[in-house]
């Protein structure tokens, strides 16, 4: 086990940053002494010979020209060590650092801008300037993995040219703060790639970055090989699914499938199929990312919440989305929640629903089927005003912390306003990087909030009911929650259903909604709540 002598140099009293670096190192195995606040050059290194050392930290925060001096006769002391192979390492603030930086002698310097990786990819050994791709793992579970406990962050981006985001991937990339950069493909490409006589320029580059060749994909993933080096992922388009699914793996070396169950269909406009054939599409496409080991994200609770669903409905279509990427192959499967979704919903209402979620589908994990857990902040739930929308985001990532998130997709303040850009996404992450540092610190645990676990199992009753009904519509042979002809069915005579629905004519579109005790309630005419078997039986009826 290697030893790290650590403490604040001279008379510098401020400790906080030695004892997160060490911390840190802690985790990583290393052995740790912390010398504390006011620690005179002699004694730091007396006790890094005593200990014998390979690595000896020490920080200086106040003055920069008394600490150049300070430091300057400290490495005049530590040049023994040094030349017997100790490592030595200085962290500051950016002035005094650079003063450090000046004299040569330090094998690793730390002014504050180093994000938590960098810290821990020295503390591996792996580099003192990260700059290597190898040092960042390229696939996503291995991403994780390497990052824990901190989760891996993602953010959506695609500007309307290719020019402006090819230099916007560029300057994430460099900002060493996001992991995953999600395009954001025009709605032209995702239904129309393979079929360019049916674009129509005057939607090119609507709702994302207009990719129209193989060409451009590789591109955009060429633009992001610097700095941290991100994974790139996008969805799964509206059509040509498997096509898409190959391209995608080849060009950008797409880090996870993205698709819905019901969704990205006629019923919604975003696309050619009707609600069964796409259904029957997505599974195709769950399967072939299962078959070849890559993570499957079933996007589907968050389209039924941002419809007004109620949240039973959102736990039950959670549930289903699971249960197929189960029977359809995936080995991996990313559970995306999105929180203050409707808007309007009450914290603690949100955390129940998300535990229910989890609980339910926790069920069917095994050794051959992994979850692994997503939280995002509502899209529609993003006040304008920007200091309002920079504390909901804060607000908002605070308490999805509480349900321990592989994977933060971050949705950027600037939502409400406009798409946001590359440096909209590095001040999103530096917001949520400080804000899940504090969770990670010692967040209380919300979940045990007697209130949020009523409602959880309240949540998870109910939703065994929709299940039940669900089941009881299954007329044909074979397994009932994969059945194309009985998922169909349950939209169609309303079993899941969402007020946004309404005269829609692939679905029921009856159900009416209400915030009650700040969850998502199925109401009747008079904004009674309605129990499932209540809302159930009254389609029956």
């Amino acid at each position: 086990m290697k030893t790290i002598v650590a403490g604040a140099l001279g008379e510098c009293v401020h400790v906080a940053g030695v004892f997160n670096f060490l911390r840190l190192a802690e985790l990583e195995g290393w052995k740790t002494v912390f010398l504390g606040p006011a620690v005179s050059p002699t004694a730091v290194l007396e006790a890094a010979r005593k200990e014998n050392a390979d690595l000896v930290a020490v920080s200086y925060r106040l003055t920069p020209e008394t600490g150049e001096r300070l430091l300057a006769s400290f490495c005049e002391e530590a040049d023994e060590l040094c030349e017997q192979g100790v490592q030595f390492a200085f962290g500051g603030t950016p002035p005094v650092a650079e003063r450090a930086r000046s004299l040569g002698f330090f094998n690793a310097i730390f002014d504050g801008y180093q994000t938590r990786e960098d810290i821990i990819a020295y503390l591996r050994g792996e580099t003192s300037e990260i700059k290597s791709e190898e040092v960042y793992p390229q696939t996503t579970i291995e991403r994780i993995q390497w990052k824990a406990p901190f989760p891996i962050l993602r953010h959506h981006y695609g500007q309307p040219t290719m020019e402006a985001t090819l230099s916007g991937i560029r300057k994430i990339a460099d900002s060493r703060l996001l992991d995953v950069v999600s395009l954001g493909i025009d709605q032209d490409a995702q239904e129309n790639f393979f079929n360019p006589e049916c674009q129509n320029p005057q939607r090119f580059g609507a709702g994302g970055v207009p990719v129209r060749t193989v060409e451009d994909y590789q591109a955009l993933y060429e633009a992001s090989r610097s700095g941290n080096y991100p994974l790139l992922r996008t969805y799964t388009g509206t059509d040509d699914f498997l096509r898409l699914a190959e391209m995608v793996v080849d060009t950008i070396h797409n880090a996870w499938c993205a698709v819905p169950l019901f969704w990205f269909n006629d019923m919604d406009g975003r696309g050619p199929w009707n609600l069964q054939g796409s259904i029957e599409q997505h599974q195709q496409v769950m399967a072939w990312y299962g078959k070849r080991g890559i993570p499957v994200e079933l996007n589907e609770s968050h389209h039924w919440g941002m419809r007004d669903a109620s949240d039973v409905t959102f736990v039950v279509s959670a549930y289903l989305a699971a249960y197929n990427a189960r029977a359809f192959g995936v080995g991996d499967h990313i559970v995306q929640m999105m929180f203050n979704s409707p808007p309007g919903v009450a914290d603690r209402m949100d955390l129940a629903k998300m535990l229910a979620l989890l609980e339910m589908i926790g069920s069917l994990e095994n050794k051959n089927f992994r979850i692994w857990r997503q939280t995002r902040t509502g899209l529609l739930s993003f006040p304008l005003q920007p200091d309002a929308a920079r504390a909901h985001l804060a607000a908002s990532i605070y308490v999805q912390m509480a349900v321990k998130p592989h994977i933060v997709h971050i949705v950027g303040h600037t939502e409400a306003h406009h798409a946001a850009s590359a440096e909209d996404i590095i001040d999103a992450c530096h917001m949520a990087r400080r804000v899940i540092e504090n969770a990670l610190n010692g967040q209380p645990d919300l979940t045990a909030d007697p209130v949020v676990q009523e409602r959880k199992e309240h949540l998870i009753r109910e939703a065994h009911i929709t299940l039940d009904a669900i089941r009881s519509q299954h007329k044909d042979s074979g397994e009932v929650l994969t059945s194309l002809v009985t998922l169909t069915r349950a939209v169609q005579i309303g079993i899941l259903d969402a007020p946004h629905l309404k005269n829609n004519p692939y679905a029921r579109g009856e159900v009416r909604t209400q915030i009650i005790n700040g969850g998502c309630e199925a109401v009747d005419n008079n904004g009674n709540s309605l129990s499932e078997a209540e809302r159930i039986s009254q389609l029956f009826f």
